[in-house]
């Protein structure tokens, strides 16, 4: 049941989360190649290991295995913002004609738990591109 362990605790706990663009603009695909290194960049400063990661033109999947010690809407925020500021530096002239006044990711998100026993088909459906 118990996978991961650090110094006094071993632990289990996935999430996924799912968001989107700030108005559902379908742009993530014109900036994948920047966007994933980011996502993997904030994910390893944070010690969140990454199961799996599917970006689609208007959202995101995100599957995650993280210490217990991060809530998450910690963890939701903490990659938002990052990859956010990073995709804006990097990408700023195309992203001003989506996102007017600024802003990146709907505040809004969905997570969801996963157990060892749901882990595996949570990973198949994310990994799976015809589920657009």
């Amino acid at each position: 049941m118990c996978g991961t362990r650090s110094n006094h605790t071993v632990y289990n706990i996935n999430y996924h989360f799912v968001w989107c663009p700030k108005y559902r603009h379908s742009v993530l695909d014109e900036i994948e190649q920047s966007l994933e290194p980011s996502f993997k960049d904030v994910c390893g400063e944070y010690n969140f290991e990454i199961l799996s990661l599917h970006i689609l033109p208007d959202h995101i999947h995100l599957f995650l295995s993280v210490h217990p010690k991060h809530s998450p809407s910690e963890i939701a925020q903490n990659i938002k913002s990052i990859t956010a500021r990073e995709m804006w530096q990097q990408h700023e002239p195309p992203l001003e004609n989506y996102f007017r006044g600024g802003g990146f990711w709907e505040e809004s998100y969905c997570v969801g738990t996963a157990a060892e026993v749901s882990s595996q088909p949570i990973e198949q459906y994310i990994e799976r591109t015809e589920h657009v």
